[in-house]
């Protein structure tokens, strides 16, 4: 991934993929999913969830070069 992303759109990545996770989770908590779907819809979101830990590592960087920006922590608790 490319490093010479500015934080505000690792902030934004961040908080939309989370959003997305939380949405994905809340649709596979459905019991009348077909089985197919709903492997196809688990798949979907493992890779949301290993896009948005790519998306961590990225802010951690921002992060030691920018004091100001908000924690990891309070960034993973805020919605859009």
């Amino acid at each position: 991934m490319n490093n010479n992303l500015s934080s505000t759109a690792v902030i934004y990545a961040i908080l939309s993929i989370n959003s997305e996770i939380s949405l994905q989770k809340e649709y596979l908590d459905q019991t009348d999913i077909d089985p197919d779907e709903r492997e196809n819809e688990e798949d979907i979101l493992g890779d949301l969830e290993q896009a948005l830990m790519e998306f961590i590592e990225l802010y951690k960087l921002h992060l030691k070069n920018d004091k100001q920006l908000p924690s990891l922590e309070e960034l993973l608790n805020s919605e859009l």
